[in-house]
């Protein structure tokens, strides 16, 4: 019985090493141009992640971190408001920090500065991520060039074969049609990876248009707290 299960495991495990093998194989088949198509891959797993850690990380907000400015301003204690955004680090504290800072001018001037603040970091979060995009346009554009360069020097080789069978020229198109199928994947898996992280943002955007009209209305409410610039 342990005799039949060895080899059913043996011959599992062969048939998935030779299917590896073929693959690689395969790919290795696409000629020079699959150098620069591995090169855009890794470049877009790379960023992939390098982005998306740093969307998550900016993303991390206490939900009662409005509520305690919010405390903080109403009893008048405009120091420990500017201390605990000061030593939050996420967009929201940043932005949020810029209006306890301007507190005491026009709203409108609190407003557009904190507008400002919030750009400036939607800005930092975006930043390499239009390289997720590049990739994604121009990965298929790469295969399809391998494919033409491949089936030109086809042609010219077939050339000089006088009677060339359909089995012949099938498995050389096949092969030529490799950098074509790889780049349309790695340019979908980019263009996914730029969607995702771009909805991410958007997201992070919304939070900030939703904590900058939640601070103007603190400042708005009748109150009976009183401002202190000298902070």
């Amino acid at each position: 019985m342990f005799t039949i299960f060895l080899q059913a495991d043996s011959t599992v495990a062969a048939a998935s090493s030779a299917q590896v093998e073929t693959v690689w194989g395969m790919l290795t088949k696409g000629g020079p141009l699959m150098i620069p198509l591995f090169i855009l891959f890794a470049l877009a797993v790379f960023f992939f992640f390098e982005r998306l850690l740093i969307i998550r990380k900016a993303s991390k907000v206490d939900e009662n971190f409005i509520r305690i400015i919010k405390d903080h301003i109403i009893s008048g204690n405009v120091i420990a408001a500017r201390s605990l955004s000061k030593n939050t680090n996420n967009p929201v504290a940043k932005m949020i920090d810029k209006g306890i800072q301007r507190i005491g001018k026009p709203i409108d001037a609190i407003e557009k500065s904190m507008e400002n603040v919030g750009k400036l970091e939607i800005y930092k979060v975006e930043k390499n991520l239009s390289i997720l995009a590049v990739i994604a346009r121009i990965a298929p554009l790469f295969g399809f060039v391998g494919t033409i360069v491949g089936l030109v020097i086809l042609l010219k080789e077939f050339a000089t074969i006088s009677n060339p069978s359909i089995s012949q020229i099938a498995d050389a198109m096949y092969i030529k049609l490799i950098t074509s199928a790889t780049g349309l994947i790695i340019g979908m898996l980019a263009y996914l990876g730029y969607s995702y992280l771009d909805t991410q943002v958007n997201r992070l955007a919304n939070r900030l248009e939703v904590a900058n009209s939640e601070f103007i209305d603190i400042l708005q409410e009748p109150t009976r707290w009183f401002f202190s610039l000298n902070y």
